[in-house]
């Protein structure tokens, strides 16, 4: 697995071994970042189940201003701060503006005046029945400043999520039994 755009497209990113994690494939996350292309340089970023980073690292790589990844697991936080020092030296740029919070992303709320343009979700997929309303609905008060944030949502080409507030303005992937990931904004 890999950044698979921007300047620090190339670098290769470390998993936690076992099945802690599940990364987004360097095809999804193409996917994604094409379809977001012109939102992300000079974005704030929020990686929620970050896993490895790949989202985050992927939105700094192609020019993001900074953002958070928040991961419980501590093995895959481990590995998600090696990437980010690994992808930072790459773009010869400082951790400032960058933080790895070691909590579960449903209890995150953004930091007033550092709300994310771009909030990544990628949960482990048997919890997305109890997770999605919950986040939507915190992400809905917690970026009442930010009209314009778009969500990013990973989850099974099977799923369908119609969360309060929200609607969907893309979906991306090859349909049932295959990860996709659908982009909402707020309704």
């Amino acid at each position: 697995m890999r950044i698979s755009g921007g300047r620090a497209r190339g670098v290769p990113l470390v998993v936690p071994k076992g099945d802690a994690v599940r990364p987004a494939t360097d095809g999804m996350r193409q996917a994604v970042f094409s379809s977001l292309a012109a939102r992300v340089p000079g974005a704030r970023f929020a990686d929620l189940f970050a896993g490895s980073g790949a989202y985050g690292l992927e939105a700094l790589s192609r020019g993001a201003a900074g953002g958070v990844w928040v991961e419980k697991n501590a093995k895959a936080a481990a590995c998600l701060r090696q990437n980010l020092a690994v992808v930072c030296k790459s773009l010869g740029r400082d951790g400032s503006g960058l933080a790895v919070l070691g909590t579960d992303a449903l209890a995150w709320t953004p930091v007033a005046g550092e709300e994310p343009d771009l909030v990544f979700i990628d949960p482990p997929y048997e919890i997305i029945a109890d997770v999605a309303p919950v986040l939507f609905a915190r992400l809905a008060v917690a970026l009442v400043a930010k009209p314009d944030v778009l969500v990013v949502f990973e989850m099974p080409g099977e799923l369908t999520l119609e969360p309060a507030g929200w609607e969907c303005v893309k979906r991306l992937g090859k349909g049932a039994h295959q990860p996709t990931v659908v982009i909402f904004r707020q309704a």
